[in-house]
């Protein structure tokens, strides 16, 4: 709870984390993603606690861009081949030190940027090796509820939680 204080910045992966990694192609071959209505309100609540959201995947997919604009993210690097990259630029145009920074992943692809930030976050059903490099693991499974989890447990640890739920309505 301690390192969550300090946060200023979440960065989330997409497949498995803001969806439960399944990816529904159609006859047409047209890709589509559930997303869970709880994890966009935890992080508009995030957004309202004045914390910087970025979305960070290795896959392209304009349902991400959309689920990105509906939630007023503005920072949103979809089709990266390396997520260290994009937290690069975002810390340097924020100004960030990397224990204010969280990333919240599943995968392999994950590992590299988990390793760099103040606060590593997996999800429930992150692969082993992702779990391993977490400073904490969510109960819930990503698509089902662990973003929400993410940003109840941050805003908790810095005594925003009430405030910031009394707000809404």
């Amino acid at each position: 709870m301690e390192r969550a204080r300090a946060l200023r910045l979440v960065i989330l992966d997409v497949d498995g984390v803001l969806t439960d990694g399944r990816v529904v192609v159609d006859d047409n071959g047209v890709e589509s993603r559930n997303f869970d209505i709880k994890d966009g309100l935890g992080l508009m609540l995030l957004a309202r606690a004045g914390i910087e959201l970025a979305i960070v995947s290795a896959k392209r997919s304009p349902a991400v861009r959309q689920r990105a604009a509906d939630l007023n993210i503005r920072r949103c690097y979809d089709g990266v081949s390396s997520k260290l990259g994009p937290y690069e630029e975002i810390v340097a145009q924020l100004g960030l030190a990397a224990n204010a920074v969280c990333h919240v992943g599943d995968d392999l692809m994950d590992l590299a940027l988990m390793k760099r930030v103040g606060y590593p976050v997996a999800v429930a059903d992150a692969v082993p090796e992702v779990k391993a490099a977490a400073a904490w693991v969510t109960r819930a499974r990503g698509g089902h509820g662990a973003v929400r989890e993410v940003a109840e447990h941050i805003l908790r640890a810095q005594g925003r939680w009430d405030e910031i739920v009394a707000g809404l309505g």
